[in-house]
């Protein structure tokens, strides 16, 4: 049986990757994203646009296009950032980050879960600039507070989702080159799909709930 992957933000970066990795691997890739590509369309991978993570819809409109299918892997990448400079602050900005970087995988999650099955695995993308540990720089305060959100909204869910032997990881990609940090980043986008589906393959249920960062480093709450 083929197995089935979805992916969040499909249409460019590391969620277009992530598609045309899993396609090259035999994955029914299911790519979501408001408005598709040239590269995405170029994959004819299955596409569901129309996908705004931020509506209250998005995830009826996920499972409505998935029906019965089932999912093996469901990654949640879709992501938004902002700079956000003290004295600056805007609230409708913050609040925007919070809700497409933290609210919307959760309820997606939620919408889709009778689309997952006992060994299914969840991959959360999200950044090390939501460790607070790790924050020796300051800035950013939407972004790195949307993903300390959604961190342990993941951790949640990674407890609550055991018992039905579905596993999750919070993944960190590393600093990739991406339109969302002007292309100045350390490794490609394909280079990041390829480490964050090696940690993926690698999540079982006794690592679920953990934040790793792709090259394979736990990283600190």
């Amino acid at each position: 049986m083929t197995s089935a992957v979805l992916v969040t933000g499909a249409n460019r970066g590391i969620g277009l990757s992530l598609c045309k990795l899993y396609q090259s691997l035999g994955y029914q890739v299911y790519a979501a994203c408001r408005q598709s590509s040239e590269a995405l369309d170029n994959l004819g991978v299955t596409i569901i646009s129309g996908i705004d993570v931020i509506q209250e819809d998005a995830g009826y409109k996920l499972a409505l296009a998935l029906g019965g299918s089932k999912l093996d892997l469901l990654i949640n990448n879709a992501g938004i950032l902002r700079n956000d400079v003290l004295g600056k602050l805007n609230r409708d900005q913050i609040r925007d980050q919070f809700e497409t970087n933290a609210l919307a995988p959760l309820m997606i999650t939620e919408a889709l879960l009778n689309n997952l099955k006992e060994g299914s695995k969840i991959g959360i993308i999200t950044s090390r600039m939501g460790s607070i540990e790790d924050n020796t720089s300051g800035g950013r305060y939407g972004y790195r507070m949307s993903k300390v959100a959604l961190n342990i909204a993941g951790k949640s869910l990674a407890q609550d989702l055991k018992p039905r032997g579905i596993a999750l990881a919070m993944l960190h990609p590393g600093l990739v080159s991406t339109d969302m940090i002007s292309v100045r980043g350390d490794i490609t986008p394909d280079e990041a799909a390829e480490r964050l589906a090696h940690r993926l393959d690698l999540l079982d249920l006794t690592t679920t709930g953990t934040f790793w960062h792709s090259n394979g480093d736990v990283l600190p709450w």
